[in-house]
């Protein structure tokens, strides 16, 4: 397979720094061909690009570009911040057997400020945390060296997350020890953002293939704790529970 992919324009970097300016509908409304052209239709293809690298490490995260990409308008309903439009496109793959937001999976988003790619488990439900916890006390040296690899942290940065200040109840590692930092997540996620410029070069693609490879070891494990711990009929339910997007 050809080296090159799909990629964006320096046109969709203008869009989005102009979109940040004026982020209202009297701007969007007679710029949507526009943003269709040069913002969400080369998405679309980077997506189906990806997917096909995806079968070779991670074929159950393959997703059709129509429901991996997220839409532009911003759900404002909860938010102080009521500006209508995401100044930024992005794509999700989940993996299949769980809702879409549910377990872990791989993001990748383009902006005027950069390109995000993540990987990890953003927003598990109280049970899916449960299980990885549990995992993760039963083999503390595998689970530490498993989310403290070093190639991760080179390219995709070190683990993040949103931490509880106390131990979780029902465990007694010191908080401030590697396990205790484990355990204390309520996210376990690595996430980078590369240079704006990564998004108009033909080498998009590639930049974002090998960060997904180097995560896919934490991803599928993840996944396979959190599946392991589910009734065969919860497993196979893959209607999302939670609407609201990753990033």
């Amino acid at each position: 397979m050809p080296q090159a992919s799909p990629h964006f324009s320096r046109k969709t970097l203008t869009f989005f720094r102009q979109l940040e300016k004026s982020n209202d509908r009297a701007w969007f409304t007679p710029r949507k061909e526009l943003f269709e052209a040069e913002c969400r239709t080369p998405m679309l293809d980077l997506v189906a690009w990806l997917n096909e690298r995806l079968t070779k490490f991670a074929v159950d995260h393959v997703t059709e570009p129509k429901k991996a990409v997220y839409r532009v308008y911003r759900d404002t309903r909860f938010s102080k911040d009521k500006t209508p439009y995401k100044t930024h496109i992005g794509a999700i793959f989940p993996r299949k057997g769980l809702s879409r937001h549910g377990g872990a999976g791989y993001y990748v988003g383009v902006s005027h400020k950069g390109v995000e790619v993540a990987g990890g488990m953003y927003m598990p439900e109280p049970e899916e945390l449960s299980a990885v916890r549990r995992a993760i006390a039963a083999d503390p040296k595998a689970a530490i060296k498993l989310f403290e690899n070093r190639t991760i942290a080179k390219l995709v940065g070190p683990l993040q997350g949103w931490q509880a200040v106390r131990m979780v109840k029902g465990y007694d590692a010191d908080p401030a020890s590697p396990l205790g930092n484990l355990l204390r997540r309520k996210q376990l996620y690595c996430y980078v953002t590369l240079p704006e410029d990564t998004a108009t070069k033909p080498t998009l693609g590639k930049e974002v293939i090998r960060r997904f490879e180097a995560i896919s070891p934490m991803v599928d494990w993840l996944n396979q704790t959190i599946l392991a711990a589910k009734p065969q009929d919860d497993a196979n339910d893959a209607r999302p529970k939670r609407p609201t997007p990753m990033f």
